[in-house]
């Protein structure tokens, strides 16, 4: 395992940094510098304020928060192929804003997200109680028990909202897009920013906590406070991501087990890389889909399962090849 010095975490967030002014001035209004200081500076000035940095400030606090979930999912279930799409969380969270809109359509967005992340919570408690009732022989059995129930989730949901009328609003949360980031729609993402802070100022007791009941607990550690916890993490995160964005897939995947090739499985150490490297990556492919049919964009929830998916088999191979 080789370790990243940690002078060059200062370099990253430079390059987070400049993924963020370029995402600034891509897009079909021109919002350049001529035109913000030359031809039209109120029009430029307004799309810049109104549009362009809502939405940098959501990829950015998206893509972080989304990669702290699924590395503080993955410490928690002690499995490397976890993550909130993987594990039914968002796919709960998904049927909580369904019901909501169902239900009660005129509850404001906060309530709409205690509401999924109570769901969240309910979902990735079920996936935990059937884990415990299956025999584990290989650690790829974790990950497709997540799917295939995340699977069953989708299914009742879609069927429901097929019956009411609400299966095109399920489908803008099941596919997760930028598009529509305005100013004063991204403001609850703050909210998962404060919960990565919380994840972080608990980082060496989930760190201690995924190494096992026993050891937590000959540790001093209340092992079933820090898992719920952490689970109310992911819970709020996810539900919060999905009520302004939608669902990100694989994105809590793919950037902690990248991150954990270099840093190794300590939770405080990592956590800066994965909350840079998840918006880091969330704004390349979100820079990425505005760019490659413009003046359309392509969702990021495509862009991410394309490349996602891809990373993905090739960490199953990558696994696979070292057992072998």
């Amino acid at each position: 395992m080789k370790t990243l010095p940690i002078a060059t975490l200062p370099l990253a967030t430079v390059g987070i940094g400049l993924l963020a002014v370029w995402s600034l001035f891509v897009g079909v209004s021109d919002v350049s510098l001529a035109a913000l200081f030359g031809g039209a500076p109120d029009q430029a000035t307004q799309v810049l304020l109104v549009s362009r940095i809502p939405r940098t400030l959501a990829l950015i606090l998206a893509g972080a928060a989304m990669a702290v979930s699924g590395l503080l999912l993955q410490m928690l279930v002690r499995n490397r192929f976890v993550e909130p799409s993987t594990a039914g969380t968002a796919e709960s969270a998904i049927f909580g804003m369904m019901m909501v809109s169902l239900l009660a359509p005129e509850m404001p967005v906060f309530g709409r997200m205690a509401v999924a992340s109570l769901c969240a919570l309910a979902g990735t408690g079920l996936f935990l109680a059937i884990l415990r009732q299956v025999p584990l022989r290989s650690p790829l059995v974790v990950p497709l028990v997540g799917i295939m129930l995340g699977g069953v989730i989708t299914a009742m949901t879609e069927f429901v909202a097929y019956r009411q009328d609400l299966i095109q609003s399920v489908r803008g949360w099941e596919t997760g897009d930028f598009s529509a980031i305005l100013l004063g729609r991204y403001e609850l993402l703050w909210l998962s920013a404060a919960l990565t802070g919380v994840a972080y100022l608990a980082a060496d007791r989930f760190t201690v906590a995924g190494m096992g009941r026993d050891v937590a607990t000959n540790l001093g550690i209340d092992h079933r406070k820090v898992m719920a916890l952490g689970l109310v993490i992911v819970s709020m995160t996810t539900a919060a991501v999905i009520a302004t964005c939608g669902m990100i897939p694989f994105l809590g995947l793919i950037v902690p087990n990248v991150v954990s090739l270099v840093r190794g499985d300590n939770m405080r150490g990592s956590l800066p890389w994965v909350a840079l490297m998840g918006a880091g990556l969330v704004l390349a492919c979100d820079i990425a889909g505005r760019l490659v049919i413009h003046p359309y964009e392509i969702p990021i929830g495509t862009m991410m399962g394309v490349i996602g998916s891809a990373l993905f088999l090739y960490l199953l191979l990558r696994r696979n090849g070292h057992a072998g």
